[in-house]
């Protein structure tokens, strides 16, 4: 795909809402998942669970959201994209429910898996959904906006669950989930016009052939393998990321949240700017940017000793900038990898291998950090060199992607992208 450099085009005001709702149904997703780890020092005495049973808490999570982004991707392309998303939203929020009413470590298992057989479907449809509506020129900063969910869920979710945690106990945050995804819900329902355009494209095929079909085709396999190893280098550090600015970086467990605040708010202005930089100058080119700061900013990161908390501040934003660099723009261009017939399926298989190799990073990075009796964590500059790796890896995947994609047309068949 030959990217050209041009002067960004303005949204509609449906296409602004259109955006708003994907970035807050995308926040609860995303809080949903990342509120889970910090519970811990909670959740294990409450339970009385062991650190291994608390971790299969969080990993069945990934697991189960893979399995079902699986199982969806042959029936993804056969729905109005509408009434699919509100089906999984349904289910995740149902899951999320169950999990704030639970009193013992099997219930609590279950219900983090019912969670994620929903949640995990809900990234690929919205996606889908993003390269529906909006032309290619458009797209980078969507994903930017949509992306800004991750540090929305920081600066407002960790610190505000943590906070109701310590109110009323480790169950407090799945309600509060449970009532701002209410509030997504309704607009969905009320406002989301229907998105069937990809209807009209009949798809002959069993749900089955289409899966098949789908993860055979030569173009898509070697997307699905870099979207994999992205998410491994992108899942390998966040497990023991608090752990480690505790113990071996010397920061007051008090100051966590502080550092999530902060670091959150300049990655709530990261992510437009990405997605801007993206249709501006090119999406390839950005995620070389981004690979090379990530690179730098994670061997310096896991290379750290005790460290003054602004230094800790400043490296954790600089590598937001990279992680961001590289999220954004791979993003924008695999939406242009699928035909509108399969993108539901495509996206629905990226988001299950996504799912499945984050979990396997954190068990992988389980193996490799040995935590001493003090809590200081061994063996941390490892897990980076095994991102450095990957990312370098990844990095000739995407040039490789870069290199095949056809010239993308302004919008895709059927779809009218200018809003309603």
């Amino acid at each position: 795909m030959k990217e050209h450099t041009h002067h960004p085009q303005p949204f509609t005001g449906y296409q602004k809402f259109v955006v708003a709702i994907l970035a807050f149904l995308q926040f609860t997703i995303i809080l949903d998942f990342m509120i889970v780890p910090p519970l811990g020092a909670m959740l294990m005495p409450a339970l009385k669970i062991t650190p291994a049973q608390f971790g299969l808490v969080v990993s069945v999570y990934a697991f189960s959201a893979g399995i079902s982004g699986l199982l969806a991707a042959g029936f993804a392309d056969r729905y109005d994209r509408k009434k699919l998303l509100l089906f999984f939203y349904t289910g995740f929020v149902a899951g999320t429910l169950m999990c704030g009413m639970v009193k013992t470590y099997e219930t609590l298992v279950l219900a983090r898996l019912i969670t994620g057989l929903f949640g995990g479907v809900i990234g690929s449809i919205v996606f889908a959904i993003i390269t529906d509506l909006f032309p290619l020129e458009k797209r980078g900063r969507v994903m930017g906006f949509v992306q800004t969910a991750f540090a929305a869920s920081q600066i407002l979710g960790l610190p505000a669950g943590l906070y109701f945690s310590n109110l009323w106990g480790w169950q407090a945050p799945f309600f509060m989930i449970v009532a701002v995804s209410a509030v997504a819900g309704v607009a969905i329902v009320m406002y989301l016009q229907p998105i069937d355009a990809h209807l009209k494209m009949k798809i002959d095929r069993s749900p089955l052939h289409h899966l098949i079909e789908t993860v055979s085709t030569s173009k898509y396999l070697l997307a699905f393998a870099a979207t994999a190893l992205l998410s491994i280098g992108g899942f390998m550090l966040m497990p023991f990321g608090s752990a480690f600015t505790v113990h071996n970086l010397g920061i007051h467990v008090d100051k966590l949240p502080l550092i999530y605040l902060i670091t959150g708010l300049c990655s709530i202005l990261i992510g437009p700017l990405v997605g801007r930089a993206c249709d501006t100058f090119g999406s390839f080119h950005v995620f070389v940017f981004g690979t090379l700061v990530a690179i730098v900013m994670v061997v310096v990161y896991t290379h750290l000793g005790v460290t003054p908390l602004l230094w800790v501040i400043i490296v954790n934003v600089l590598m937001f900038v990279g992680i961001f660099s590289r999220m954004i723009p791979s993003q924008t261009l695999m939406s242009v990898i699928p035909e509108a017939s399969s993108r539901g399926a495509f996206m629905s298989v990226s988001s299950s291998l996504q799912q499945v190799a984050g979990g396997f990073a954190s068990i992988l990075a389980g193996l490799i950090v040995v935590e001493r009796p003090d809590g200081v964590l061994d063996h941390f500059e490892v897990v980076g060199y095994v991102v450095l790796g990957t990312a370098l890896v990844t990095l000739f995947m995407m040039w490789r992607i870069y290199r095949v994609l056809p010239d993308a047309p302004k919008a895709s068949p059927g779809v009218t992208p200018g809003g309603h």
